[in-house]
């Protein structure tokens, strides 16, 4: 984590910005909790613990910064709530997300499989592609084996009555 911390430092640096304490400790809040998808008021209330002093204005305008610098990815899952996601090393695009509709669980694909849809559109509709997102929105592995094992003791339960 120490040296990821630096790394990010010196892309700072390199933007002409100094990695203050207060831009520390959200840093640090987020490397932390780098798989949690965090709100802002999440890494405030996170940042709180570390730094009492620091106020949820600095902590958005530090978000806003470290997105804004692509150390992180501002993400929005279709609830209205912004999330923050620090963006993986050497990653060329933002990594893709599956939506849990049932429990809300997000989980992350870390493969770039939109390369050749890229090329086809960069193609054949003559735009030149930064970034993409792709997001899927779909029943979890964990509330399918929910619902497989609720089926299934809801079926031992009427085999018991009859």
């Amino acid at each position: 984590m120490e040296n990821r911390l630096e790394r990010i430092k010196k892309q700072l640096h390199a933007q002409s910005y100094k990695l203050t304490p207060q831009r520390e400790a959200t840093v640090l809040v987020l490397l932390e909790h780098e798989e949690d998808h965090l709100s802002a008021e999440d890494v405030y209330l996170l940042v709180k613990e570390k730094a009492p002093e620091i106020g949820l204005a600095t902590v958005y305008r530090t978000l806003e910064l470290l997105t804004e610098l692509k150390v992180v990815d501002k993400i929005n899952f279709g609830d209205g709530v912004s999330r923050f996601d620090l963006r993986q090393e050497g990653a060329n695009h933002f990594h893709h997300h599956l939506v849990c509709i049932e429990c809300g669980a997000v989980d992350e694909i870390q493969e770039d499989l939109l390369g050749d849809v890229e090329a086809i559109v960069e193609r054949d509709f003559t735009f030149k592609i930064k970034d993409h997102r792709l997001t899927f929105h779909g029943v979890c592995y964990r509330c399918q084996d929910h619902s497989v094992t609720s089926e299934s003791n809801s079926d031992e339960r009427l085999t018991e009555k009859v």
